[in-house]
């Protein structure tokens, strides 16, 4: 098994179509440290033309002290201006990059979110998923926004005062480069021992938001169980377990600076008793000892802030790992490279068998034609397996066994998005999305006629409540409908579905929040628009599906008998049964 590659690695690969921004934003920090350099070597030439006169070193080019000063001056000007370009073209660039980098990072995650079959997503929680796309995307944004300019500026910083400190006093700079090693040693081991903190802090922050979020979403149900007491312990402690976790890693961050500044203490001190004995016994100009003692703090002192960088990078590492983690996720829904053009909707279920995992079978060779144009309802009881079959034919899981075809195609073999565009879904738990009542119903066609949406709602039953409300068709419905009742919000999916107008209709207890009035009404409706599709309806209303061609009863993982209505309550099976319960005639099964 290979070794897993280092975050950092993975991190340029994936950022490599910003590979030309990144070199001039690198290039840009390091000519900006270079100049921001330069002011102590110009003190220290300044001072030698106070002191030495026509012996200074600039006087070999400009013999009147005077002369110097004015090229002093002008290469002061120059290089605070060039520093001020410099420093304006890295900020935009780096910035710029973290924003770019977190908002492709972002998308390219959702994106692939997108692509992932529905198992992996019951393994998953919303909370862990929100925090992985936000969160750890931020932790990035931040350490490319300032931690990156940092180590190229601090390692520019070493290189260039370094190299100026040997070149005048080889015996001085000795004593300020010996703690640069153990500072930057030091630095790497506290970065290992962080990133281990690091990592247990992201995962303690995504079971925070995955309770928050579930609390959010479960707030009737916490409310009318009066369970808040309750709630609040439970997102105590998880803030409680995400604080302490952060405490670990806050300890041994703050920890860093105060030992690097003894190793700087040692280095600042060295260099000013051995750089002021050297100029006082005439071996060391005092320019040459005063761009040394500059020089050294501008060398010492920005090693301070790699503890705050190395937080920096790991936090952005551990975030960068969760992230990459996530692309590198294999889609376990292969894609076919069949495109459905004309569709008729026959549909066959061939020795179908699936299982959840970690489930019972639910499908046991399974099998079932749904000739094209008809109307098949689905009977069982709860968990017999109807809505897995419908999330077998939008595969959103794969069978484990046997062919499922509309056409005689396998959908193995058709594209998703022309299998799934052959089908309109009408679900029990209904989807909207924040926005206008317009936005949604249009949802199903975003380049639908006004005629074509009034007529979707028209057969959805959903023209009646629109229009009675005070901004009608551009109401806000708030977060998932939550300003509309269930049947209205039912109704909505209705007319979404039939804007669609996919030849292939789905309805999952698509009636099941309506009143009777209402059940009715769109049971006229289904009739209306199942002409020339194939329906296929499930329902434990049996009243719904009781003028479709045929229902399938289905039992234990199979089809254990079908018909019309009249024929099932003829065969005194599982279906007359039922439906004598619903009607009255018999207390229970």
């Amino acid at each position: 098994m290979s070794e897993p590659r280092h975050p950092l690695i993975r991190l340029l690969s994936h950022l490599k179509r910003h590979r030309t921004t990144v070199i001039l934003a690198s290039l840009c920090s390091i000519l900006n440290k270079i100049w921001d350099l330069a002011p102590p070597l110009l003190i220290g030439m300044a001072i030698d033309v106070v002191a030495l006169k026509d012996q200074s070193y600039l006087a070999t080019w400009y013999p009147d002290p005077k002369d110097q000063f004015l090229l002093l001056t002008a290469a002061t000007a120059i290089i605070w201006i060039l520093e001020s370009i410099f420093q304006y073209l890295y900020d935009i660039l780096w910035r710029n990059l973290a924003q770019t980098a977190q908002h492709d990072l972002r998308m390219d995650a959702y994106s692939h979110i997108q692509d992932l079959e529905m198992q992996w997503f019951s393994e998953q929680t919303t909370g862990g998923l929100m925090s992985v796309m936000n969160d750890d995307v931020n932790q990035l944004e931040r350490f490319l926004d300032q931690g990156a300019n940092d180590i190229f500026q601090v390692a520019t910083t070493v290189i260039v005062v370094g190299g100026i400190m040997l070149f005048l006093a080889p015996e001085v700079a000795i004593w300020a480069i010996i703690p640069v090693p153990i500072i930057v040693y030091g630095s790497f081991i506290f970065q290992r021992k962080i990133g281990k903190h690091y990592s247990n802090v992201r995962k303690e922050v995504g079971d925070l938001n995955a309770t928050l979020n579930n609390n959010l979403h479960g707030i009737t149900t916490i409310k009318s169980f009066t369970a808040e007491e309750r709630e609040i312990e439970r997102v105590a402690k998880a803030s409680a377990s995400y604080r302490d976790a952060n405490r670990e890693a806050i300890r041994l961050s703050a920890s860093f600076v105060p030992l690097i500044r003894m190793a700087i203490l040692f280095a600042f001190t060295a260099n000013m008793l051995v750089g002021g004995w050297m100029a006082l016994e005439g071996e060391l100009s005092i320019g040459a000892y005063s761009i040394i003692v500059f020089i050294t703090q501008r060398l010492l002192w920005p090693l301070t802030r790699l503890g705050q960088t190395f937080d920096l990078y790991q936090r952005a590492m551990a975030s960068t790992t969760r992230v990459l983690d996530l692309l590198d996720t294999e889609i376990g829904i292969v894609e076919g490279n069949y495109t459905l053009d004309s569709v008729s909707g026959e549909i066959n279920f061939d020795n179908i068998n699936f299982t959840y995992s970690e489930r019972e079978q639910v499908l046991n060779n399974f099998n079932l034609s749904v000739p094209s144009g008809s109307t098949i309802g689905l009977v069982g009881a709860t968990g017999s397996g109807k809505t897995t079959l419908i999330r077998l034919l939008l595969r959103f899981h794969d069978s484990k066994g046997g062919n499922i075809s509309i056409d005689g195609h396998n959908v193995r073999d058709i594209t998703l998005n022309s299998l799934r565009s052959s089908i309109g879904l009408v679900s029990q738990n209904t989807t909207l999305f924040p926005g206008s009542i317009l936005d949604n119903v249009k949802y199903g066609n975003p380049n639908a006629t006004k005629e074509e949406v009034l007529e979707a709602a028209r057969i959805g039953e959903a023209l009646s409540f629109i229009e009675e409300l005070p901004n009608k068709w551009d109401t806000n419905i708030g977060e998932d409908g939550h300003k509309l009742s269930g049947g209205q919000r039912q109704r909505l999916a209705i007319a979404r579905a039939v804007l669609k107008d996919a030849p292939i209709l789905i309805l999952d207890e698509a009636t099941s929040n309506v009143d009777n009035e209402t059940e009715a009404a769109l049971q006229r409706s289904i009739e209306k628009i199942s002409k020339n599709k194939t329906t296929l309806i499930i329902a434990h209303r049996l009243s719904t599906i009781r003028n479709a061609d045929i229902i399938a009863v289905i039992e234990n993982g199979k089809v254990s008998e079908s018909g019309s209505h009249d024929y099932l309550l003829q065969n005194n099976g599982l279906y007359s049964r039922l439906w004598k319960v619903q009607t009255g005639e018999l207390n229970s099964v």
